[in-house]
């Protein structure tokens, strides 16, 4: 502890700017963020020494740590009543990979392998896992009245194993904004699915997964779930647990139900249709497996910078980012640890510089509070706990600006904002970067549905009008393409891969760019007169406004 303090040190204050008076988008007078600090922070957070960051780890302890140090370092407050830390309560949920079994009998016979036909994983923190039921295709596994939808259609499926599609329903022709056309709605996240499933009493569920719909390969889906797993502990008033959570390829679902007279493409395209009823498929699944389970504890990091205005200091913007990462998993080419560095090292790093400026520049009306959120990459464990176990009373929270991936790759011209339709956000920070010389620019895959993907949406479905903000990908002195193809080639090679790792050559004048914009926007919503709101159309209102809705 004492290394990283004298680390934190070093880096807080050998990058310390002089201040200025200005409020207004950052001009060569104001406090900046430097490529030193954030290369700094972004070394040290994925280097193997932090053995991938998973929470409730020694890994993870350090991150934590290292967070922690360079903000008191920096002369940030403390958030949690004189701490940095809020405990955040983690199952960790280990399946013995000898002792998955998983078998069909019926009109299909199959043994199916995990982790190269289907990764399966426990609904909750229990010992022994085991589900033995009848196949049931649900289509996209949703009902949403709201749409006039469902894929169930009164079928009693309470004991039965779903067998679901991912993402929503597909808007057509004649529906094109059909669950909100080509973007993801909620119903789309296999966190709802499986959400729904418990609802209706079933005993588990395997989404069929695809790239195309699902919006990464099959080889994130073993990254990301085929190791141990994290979840909040179970909230006794929720419904009875999924004893089986999993995913399984087109393929092998495809191969299961050839056997038993059944043909994908053509259920496929029966639940893309209103008229669509579930198919009972006479296969029984046999699952079981053994299960390790730790009680343990991880911590959100959190630090104050207080506001200047005795009348509002109380309402707060928040800015987050995942501390978190995969931790030590299967290997690949011989290397077992999962760094993050992008993911998300990189936002950890921009939002410590932020923090940093923010001491060293006028305060604004409201207080800004950094929160650095733990295990995101296990379901957005961190900032739903702080959702739900605020610090400060949610109502006071204005805004959430959420940096999930830092820009490495050099300056930008325009920025990808997950929810700018949604709240007012939008329009603001639109208006805001305009002055900056950048615009923003639509979601190039709203289908994948990121917006419900990482820590803003906890905020989102609590009230808080929230955005997630990150690079474009129109890059200062690259060909046209360029940003896209770089973003491309990162998800099929390095997302939630060993191979997200730091590499000197990293260009951090884009995660400049972005820090102090995400910093300065945010100063901006602390000192406006007003606060953010939600649009009428949106799935998210605050609580105590009429028609509040969660999703």
């Amino acid at each position: 502890m004492a290394i990283l303090r004298n680390v934190a040190t070093v880096v807080a204050l050998g990058c310390a700017l002089p201040a200025t008076a200005s409020l207004r988008p950052v001009s060569a007078q104001a406090a900046h963020a430097t490529t030193t600090e954030i290369d700094a922070h972004l070394r040290f957070l994925s280097s193997d020494l932090l053995e991938g960051r998973a929470p409730a780890t020694r890994g993870g302890q350090l991150a934590m740590d290292y967070i922690a140090s360079v903000l008191e370092s920096a002369g940030v407050q403390p958030g949690v009543n004189g701490s940095f830390f809020q405990s955040v309560p983690i199952d960790v949920v280990t399946a013995d990979p000898s002792s998955i079994h998983l078998s069909a009998s019926g009109k299909a016979t199959a043994s199916l392998r995990d982790p190269d036909d289907v990764v399966v994983w426990a609904g909750s923190a229990t010992e022994h896992s085991a589900a033995r039921a009848e196949i049931v295709f649900a289509g996209y596994g949703v009902s949403a009245p709201e749409y006039r939808w469902d894929d169930f259609k009164g079928l009693d499926v309470k004991g039965k194993i779903l067998l679901v599609l991912v993402n929503d329903p597909p808007a057509t022709a004649e529906e094109p904004t059909l669950f909100d056309g080509k973007a993801m709605t909620y119903y789309g996240r296999w966190t709802y699915k499986f959400e729904e499933a418990e609802r209706r009493g079933a005993a588990g569920m395997l989404i069929i997964h695809t790239t195309e719909r699902a919006g990464y390969p099959w080889h994130t889906v073993v990254g990301s779930w085929a190791k141990e797993q994290r979840m909040l502990p179970r909230d006794p008033t929720l419904p009875t647990p999924l004893a089986l959570r999993g995913w399984i390829t087109d393929s092998a679902a495809t191969a299961l139900l050839s056997q038993a007279g059944l043909d994908l493409a053509t259920l496929r395209a029966q639940a893309a249709t209103r008229d669509f009823h579930p198919v009972a498929t006479g296969i029984t699944l046999d699952a079981s497996f053994t299960n390790r389970v730790a009680h343990l504890q991880s911590a959100n990091v959190i630090g104050l910078v207080p506001g200047r205005d005795p009348a509002l200091r109380r309402q707060c913007v928040v800015f987050t980012a995942h501390w978190d990462h995969l931790g030590i998993g299967p290997p690949v080419n011989g290397d077992s640890i999962y760094n993050g560095a992008v993911d998300n090292g990189s936002g950890v790093a921009d939002v410590l510089a932020m923090a940093r400026v923010a001491v060293v520049s006028p305060r604004p009306r409201r207080s800004l509070l950094f929160v650095f959120v733990t295990a995101e990459e296990s379901g957005l464990l961190g900032s739903a706990y702080f959702a739900e176990h605020p610090t400060v009373p949610i109502a006071d929270v204005v805004a959430n600006l959420n940096i999930d991936g830092g820009n490495v790759l050099g300056r930008i011209r325009d920025l990808n904002v997950l929810g700018e339709h949604k709240s007012s956000l939008g329009p603001a920070l639109a208006k805001y970067v305009a002055g900056l010389g950048l615009r923003l620019s639509p979601d190039e895959h709203p289908e994948q549905g990121h917006f419900y993907r990482s820590d803003h949406f906890s905020f989102a479905k609590a009230g808080v009008p929230a955005v997630s903000i990150g690079a474009g990908v129109d890059f200062v002195g690259r060909p046209a393409g360029w940003g896209k193809e770089q973003d491309e080639d990162y998800t099929a090679h390095r997302y939630h891969q060993p191979s997200d790792e730091y590499r000197p050559d990293f260009e951090l004048s884009g995660a400049t760019q972005l820090a102090d914009l995400v910093l300065g926007f945010g100063t901006a919503l602390a000192n406006a007169p007003g606060t953010p709101t939600w649009n009428a159309a949106a799935e998210f209102h605050r609580p105590s406004s009429p028609g509040a809705a969660q999703p």
